[in-house]
């Protein structure tokens, strides 16, 4: 087996003048390694045993993606268009279900601090579009009971927020929202401001949207499962 040479630098004074002057280094299992693998390479490539491993990381990711998207179905209800879980969070709860968890509803608490709700879709399994009017009517004493406060974030479908013309991307029970007469509340998600409903108007972005209402340190009907968000109404 040959020796490559390499060089490195030796100082050599000559008078005045200090020079550098190259030293040969030998390192033969340099020498071995740039030799080698390119024919390692090559093998590999004619006995396609890279485009296996290539292929089969693929089918690994997207089986595994499969199976977490089954068990997010196991663990999740939807009832009115809107979908929640109360199985995360919890210690020891399995490695699939913190998978789930992470996918469905990342970075939550246990539900005896806070329950979420996502909808995509209305009443009749629409996928809500900023094209249109919608509105979602809590009844007299019907909005989600909570021992702290309850709050409806509207974001694109991947979940960021998208500006709008009076900055505003979630109303609550602590927003100044007006019931009316008969105690109820409606909340106005469209693009345009409805007219004498300002304050309980949630602009919505153009295109698809989500809608994820919280309820913090929620009550015994939601932790139960008895309480059920009413389903958003296309008005227009």
């Amino acid at each position: 087996m040959t020796e490559r040479q390499l060089y490195s630098p030796t100082i050599v004074v000559t008078g005045t003048f200090i020079t550098r002057r190259a030293a040969p280094l030998k390192l033969p299992l340099f020498a071995a390694y740039n030799e080698l693998m390119p024919n390692i390479l090559a093998f590999l490539l004619s006995a396609h045993v890279v485009q296996a491993i290539i292929i089969g990381a693929t089918l690994a990711f997207l089986i595994a993606v499969a199976i977490i998207n089954l068990k997010i179905n196991a663990i999740k209800t939807t009832v009115n268009g809107w979908s929640t879980t109360l199985k995360c969070g919890r210690l020891g709860s399995g490695i699939l279900l913190r998978a789930a968890s992470a996918k469905f509803l990342p970075v939550v608490n246990v539900a005896e601090e806070a329950v979420y709700w996502m909808a995509t879709t209305d009443g009749t399994k629409k996928a809500l579009n900023g094209r249109h009017d919608y509105l979602l009517h809590f009844p007299a004493g019907q909005t989600p009971p909570t021992e702290a406060f309850w709050s409806l974030t509207i974001t694109d479908t991947v979940g960021y927020m998208v500006s709008n013309s009076i900055d505003r991307h979630s109303v609550s029970d602590r927003s100044g929202l007006a019931a009316n007469l008969d105690g109820s509340i409606d909340i106005y998600i469209q693009s345009a401001a409805p007219a004498t409903h300002e304050a309980n108007w949630l602009p919505a972005p153009a295109g698809n949207f989500k809608l994820t209402l919280r309820a913090y340190l929620p009550g015994d009907a939601v932790l139960s499962g008895e309480y059920h968000v009413p389903p958003v109404q296309k008005v227009r």
